[in-house]
C-alpha cells in the first residue's frame, strides 16, 4: 500500500468546505489529470494535501472529478490494471463539497428524491417522524459534512464497457451475479488491496448499507478519519439550511459513531 499521513490544519477540507480549496492548474501528472492545491490541508512535514482533477473519457460530455493527489495516481494506476483485463474502471463520484451533499439530503428529506429502505425498496416517509427519516436517509446517504467524498479519497465507481453512466441506478443488483459490474466487482475484492484501495460500507460490518461501488484509498482516508470533530460538524450544521437539522443536532454524537466511525476495516 500506498503511504500518507496528512494532518489537518482546519475543518474546511474535512467537511467538504470547497471555499478553503484554491483552484489553479500547477502542473499535469497525465492526460486530464492537473495538481489543485488545498489552503485547508497540510501534511506533518509542511507539505500540503493536493486535490487533483481526473478527466474521465467515459462521460458523453467533459466530465472532471476531484480527488486527493495520491489517490488519484492509486486510482489511475488500478485503473490502467483492470483494462488488462476488459474492465474499463470509470468513476461516476469523487470529491463532493458540502453544498452538494446538503442537495442530496434535503431532496430526500422532503421527498424530492426517493428515500430506500434497506432492502433497497421506496419508502412513502409521509408518515415517519424526524427521528425514523433521519435513521432512514443515513442507510444510503450520508450526513452533509460527514460524506467521506468530502475527502477526495473516496469514489464510487462502474465499469463503462457494461454500462452508461446515464444508466446507472448504484443498488446492489447492479454489482452481484448477472448485474453489469459484476466482474468489476470481483475483480475489486481480489486486486483493489494492491492498489491500497477498500470497501469502507460492507453487510454487517458498517452502519451505512452496503455499497459495491463505493471504494476508499485507506492510506489517506485511515489518517482523517481520527480527526473528525463531532463539535466542529455540529457548527457546520448549525449554520447551513439543512432539514431535519434540530433531530440531526440532538443524536449528533450516536449519528456520527454509528454513521461515521462503524465502517469496515481492510
Amino acid at each position: 500500500m500506498l503511504n500518507a499521513t496528512p494532518r489537518l490544519r482546519n475543518t474546511a477540507q474535512l467537511y467538504g468546505i470547497e471555499s478553503g480549496i484554491e483552484s489553479g492548474i500547477a502542473s499535469s501528472l497525465d492526460t486530464g489529470l492537473h495538481t489543485d492545491l488545498s489552503a485547508a490541508v497540510t501534511q506533518e512535514s509542511a507539505q500540503r494535501l493536493q486535490l487533483v482533477e481526473l478527466l474521465s473519457p467515459y462521460h458523453p460530455s467533459e466530465t472532471r472529478f476531484m480527488l486527493e493527489a495520491q489517490t488519484a495516481l492509486a486510482f489511475k494506476a488500478m485503473a490502467d490494471s483492470a483494462a488488462k483485463d476488459g474492465i474499463a474502471l470509470a468513476i461516476c463520484s469523487a470529491y463532493r463539497p458540502f453544498d452538494r451533499q446538503l442537495a442530496i439530503w434535503n431532496a430526500k428529506a422532503s421527498g424530492k428524491r426517493v428515500v430506500l429502505d434497506i432492502n433497497e425498496q421506496p419508502v412513502d416517509i409521509s408518515p415517519l417522524s424526524d427521528d425514523a427519516l433521519v435513521d432512514l436517509i443515513l442507510l444510503w446517504s450520508a450526513l452533509p459534512g460527514a460524506s467521506r467524498h468530502h475527502w477526495g479519497t473516496d469514489i464510487d465507481v462502474f465499469d463503462a464497457k457494461q454500462i452508461e453512466v446515464k444508466s446507472l441506478r448504484l443498488v446492489e443488483a447492479e454489482y452481484t451475479d448477472g448485474g453489469p459490474c459484476a466482474h468489476l466487482h470481483q475483480w475489486l475484492l481480489q486486486h483493489a488491496k494492491d492498489f491500497g484501495f477498500y470497501f469502507p460500507f460492507q453487510r454487517g460490518k458498517s452502519a451505512v448499507s452496503a455499497e459495491p461501488w463505493h471504494i476508499s484509498y485507506f492510506p489517506v482516508s485511515q489518517t482523517l478519519l481520527p480527526q473528525f470533530e463531532v463539535q466542529a460538524l455540529a457548527q457546520v450544521i448549525q449554520r447551513s439550511e439543512m432539514l431535519l437539522k434540530e433531530a440531526v443536532l440532538a443524536r449528533l454524537p450516536v449519528l456520527v459513531a454509528e454513521y461515521v466511525h462503524r465502517i469496515a476495516q481492510p
